[in-house]
């Protein structure tokens, strides 16, 4: 399946994301590695992907950066681990899990919970200024043009 390219939106970093991540399964895989499959077969069998979309998603996100591909086995097979890169991607899809949690997950309610190694609570995401450390929404910023802005 032809991907859409967001390339001519360069300036949008919205757009330089989805040029990443912005087909379906590419943050399903990412959930996935961050929950522990590692292997393709794993991976294969928890999503259902064909081996051929599969492959080609993996082949891209270790093209990005995103996840990177380690020998296991002699044979070669290879295990697949997220990055530095890729790991912050996963906090991105903690914010996606909340509003999906709040908005969609109906009466049975979240399917996983999130506890917090720091003080040990179920708690859920919350977005924070890193200045000064209130709660941050569309609603509490400005829009200014940044140094990467063009025209």
């Amino acid at each position: 399946m032809q991907r859409t390219n967001f390339s001519d939106l360069a300036a949008c970093s919205i757009a330089r994301t989805l040029d990443v991540i912005g087909e379906p399964w590419s943050p399903l895989i990412l959930r996935d590695l961050w929950v522990g499959f590692s292997r393709f077969e794993q991976l294969q069998a928890d999503l259902g992907i064909s081996r051929k979309v599969l492959t080609e998603r993996l082949n891209h996100l270790v093209d990005e950066e995103i996840v990177e591909r380690r020998p296991y086995d002699r044979r070669p097979r290879y295990e697949y681990v997220l990055t530095e890169k890729g790991t912050e991607l996963v906090d991105m899809l903690m914010v996606m899990t909340r509003w999906g949690d709040k908005w969609l997950a109906g009466k049975a309610g979240p399917p996983v919970l999130y506890r917090h190694h720091a003080c040990g609570e179920i708690t859920t995401v919350d977005l924070r200024c890193t200045h000064c450390g209130n709660p941050m929404h569309a609603e509490d910023v400005e829009l200014l043009a940044g140094p990467g802005a063009t025209g």
